[in-house]
This record gives structure tokens, sequence and C-alpha cells, in this order.
């Protein structure tokens, strides 16, 4: 039995035993966020101790945590996390003992801008002047951090003084999965704290645009067509302006903006070419024109697919069917039939294959551009889809609303009050694109146009002459 007691092997590793126990984090609050971020942490290995002004009342907490009072919790880690309201800081200058050389993480945000004279980081930092903070996790939602990054909200801001503190918060939020975005000094603070409270900033010149044109072409459109047929023609068409007038406003606002899309790459190529050089920077107007295209692609697509929506009612409108029905009446008691045209039933089928075919195209790029499928495409596939594939997009969009218009810019009838329809107007920007386009893709330019891409210049004579006198 001896031998045997002395021949027993653990099957635990030797160093487990001698292991130091894991430091736990210290959460203060008990709130949404405090509880969706201790149960983050738990799930990523870390011990989780919370502090709370009442320890045996303060509710729900993730299974496996601690709670104690604030001083308790606070001297028992390293890392400690505020998830309290500003206002509710005033406590804190009771454990300043507890707090020295502490790492505190300032996560709260504000309900508005400027509402303080100073960051909330700055004035957690003033009244605890012996911990280190660091501005961080303010953008991440409660749902966020229980169940996980997700594309839209990986990034993790974080901001502070000390290097060392900053580490240590970056190394927690790395082992939590996200990606760690350093903004320098504590003072970046307040833009931090700025972020949350932004309105879709990436949006808004796409949906002024979008509100622009389209209450442009509502006005213009309406005048043209329901206030001149009452004015000349004594007809009151007024219920066209629900679904028909809205049927042409929309597809119109739907080519610009696909359009404009793709004329900040025309211009910032002509650009290079004028300049010789890839290595000088686009004008800001341009650079945000650049930055916000996939916003004014989807602007584009939602406009698009009410077109087709809208297009899909016709049969079925009231108006329609009296007609159809009255053209019929007609015919029967004149006891004729119109004669089959084959021209315009060419230009029909046609008008309305590339018009399906575009609105195919477009839907592929609206899903190539979510995230969850871009990030499974390689960088070569995305560009061939959002580039090569959106400008053959363009042209069946183009050649669609040219379909449509056909001949009837021969007719002078078609210009109401001496003005042009919403058509014409629609199809200056886009063929000036593709034009354009079709003229960087002729052999000699693009030729140069890839070699200052791929890092030449040209250069310049007066800078040949200086060299050739300097030599």
């Amino acid at each position: 039995v001896e031998n045997l007691q002395n021949k027993t092997v653990s099957l635990c590793p030797l160093n487990m035993a001698a292991a130091p126990e894991q430091t736990p984090l210290c959460i203060f609050g008990t709130g949404d966020l405090g509880f969706s971020l201790g149960r983050r942490l738990l799930q990523s290995g870390y011990r989780v101790v919370y502090g709370s002004r009442r320890p045996h009342s303060c509710g729900p907490l993730p299974p496996g945590t601690q709670v104690m009072s604030h001083g308790a919790a606070a001297q028992s880690a390293n890392l400690v996390f505020i998830c309290i309201h500003r206002e509710n800081y005033g406590f804190l200058e009771t454990l300043l003992p507890e707090l020295r050389g502490k790492v505190l993480v300032d996560v709260s945000n504000n309900l508005k801008k400027n509402q303080y004279p100073e960051a909330n980081a700055e004035y957690l930092q003033r009244l605890v002047p012996g911990a280190h903070v660091v501005k961080g996790f303010n953008t991440l939602s409660a749902w966020a951090l229980q169940n996980g990054p997700s594309d839209a909200n990986r990034q993790v801001y974080l901001c502070g003084n000390s290097a060392e503190a900053k580490q240590t918060v970056a190394e927690t939020a790395t082992k939590l999965g996200f990606t760690v975005l350093d903004r320098g000094s504590l003072s970046a603070a307040r833009e931090l704290e700025d972020f949350p409270l932004q309105l879709f900033p990436e949006w808004r010149m796409p949906l002024r645009l979008a509100v622009g044109l389209t209450a442009f072409f509502f006005f213009y459109l309406l005048i043209r067509d329901v206030i001149y047929a009452y004015v000349e023609q004594q007809k009151d068409i007024s219920f066209r302006i629900m679904v028909s007038l809205a049927n042409k406003v929309f597809p119109i606002v739907s080519l610009i903006m696909l359009s404009l899309c793709y004329l900040p790459g025309v211009i910032a190529a002509l650009l290079q070419l004028y300049r010789g050089t890839k290595y000088k920077r686009f004008p800001d107007w341009l650079d945000r024109w650049m930055l916000c295209r996939k916003q004014l692609g989807l602007v584009a697509l939602a406009f698009a697919s009410l077109h087709v929506l809208y297009t899909l009612l016709i049969p079925i409108r009231y108006y329609v069917r009296y007609k159809v029905a009255a053209s019929t009446i007609s015919q029967i008691k004149e006891n004729r039939t119109s004669e089959f045209d084959t021209a315009i039933a060419w230009r029909t089928d046609s008008y309305y294959s590339v018009g399906i075919l575009g609105f195919g195209l477009y839907l592929l790029l609206g899903i190539t551009s979510l995230p969850s499928v871009s990030n499974a495409l390689s960088w070569r596939e995305f560009s061939f889809i959002q580039s090569k594939l959106g400008y053959v997009t363009l042209l069946f969009c183009t050649l669609h609303t040219y379909l449509y218009g056909w001949n009837k810019f021969l007719r002078p009838s078609t210009y109401k009050w001496y003005t042009p329809p919403g058509y014409m107007l629609s199809l200056i920007v886009p063929t000036v694109v593709l034009v354009v386009k079709l003229l960087l893709l002729l052999p000699c330019v693009d030729r140069t146009l890839t070699r200052i891409r791929q890092g030449w210049e040209r250069t310049d004579p007066e800078d040949g002459c200086e060299k050739s006198l300097l030599a």
C-alpha cells in the first residue's frame, strides 16, 4: 500500500498548484452595460467583481461573479470599469486610497454635445488624480457587449495619458474580440464621447442630396404636368400626383444618384492625369464625396426599388383600367382595330428588358456592399463588382431611360412652357460620366493612368531645366 501511495501521480499540471490566483476585474455599476460587460468578461475567462452601494440588494448579476462594496471591490482589482453616470461620480472621492495607482476605464456618455465644460474622463481624472484614467468602450452598446463584436461595432476607441494603462485596457479589449484604435491622450476624450451622439454622419450628404433632388423634380414635374394641363388645357389631372408623378421622380433621382457614385472616380482620374502623379492629395470636397459613395449607391437603390414597386401598380390603377376600357369600347363602336407596330413592340420590349437587367445588377451592387458579403470577397472580386459591373449597371439604366424617351425629343409638344421633360435632365450627368469613362478607357489614356497609379510621375519641364542647370 505504501508503494502504491508513493507512486500516485497528479492529473493536474505541476505548475497549476503554484500558479497565482488571477486578479479579478472590477466593475462599478450593475445596470445593463455593467451586466453585459461582466458577462462578456466571464465568457473570455476573466474573474469579475462588482462594486455596489447595496451589495446585498443590487439586482441580478451574471452567475459566477462576486459583488461587494465599492471600496472592497476596488481594493481587489487593478482594472476598474466605471459604468455609472457622471452625475454619480461624487462618491469616488471617498475611495482615493483604494483607487490610487489603479486603471479606471470611463465608459460614460452624455445626452448631448457640450453638455459639460470638460469631458467626463477628464473630470474623472481630476476627481481621482492618483488613478490612471482611460476613456474607452463608450461606443459599444450593451447588446454588442453581450452578443459579441460584429462588423458594425468591432472597434474600441481608447485614449489616455498613461501608455501602460492604455496597453492594459487594449489587451482586455483584444481578448474580448474587439479591434483597438488608440486616439492619443485624454484630451481626445470629448471627441470619443461625441461619437455615439452622431446621427448617421456618413449618410447626411446622400440623404440631403436625395431630399433636394426629390423636392426639385417633384415641383418641376408638378408644374410641367399638372399645372400646365390645368392652365393650358383646363384639365384636372391632380390625381396623377400620387402614382404617375412619383413614378417619374423616383427613377430620375435614382439615375442621377447612381451616376454621382461614379463621377468622383472619373474626376479623380482626370486630376491624376492633369497632375501627372498620384502623390498629391485630392481636394477635401472630393475626398468627402468619395467616402460616401456607398451610401449614395444604397439610397439610389432604394429609389430604384420604389420605381419598380410603383410600376407594378400600373395595371391595377383605376385610371389605367378606365383608359383601356374606354379605348376598347371606342374601337368597337367605330368598328376599327389598331395596326400592330413592330417598331413600338421592339422599343417597349427593349425598354422593359434593359430596365430589368439594370435593376438586377443594381441589386447585385447593393448586396455586395453589405459587410457580411463584402468581407467574404477578395479585393479584386469586390473591385470588379463595384467598379466594372457598376459602370455596366449605369450603362443599362441610362439606356433604359433613352429607350423610354425614344424620339420624344423631336416633338414640340414635349417641351411644355419651353421646358425639357424630367427624363432629359436626368440623362445629363450619367451621359457625361459614361462618355468620360470611355475616353479614359482609350489605350493611350489608360496606359498613362495605369503607370501613374503604379507610382510613375511625369517630370515637370521646369524641374528638368533646373536639374540640368544644377548638374
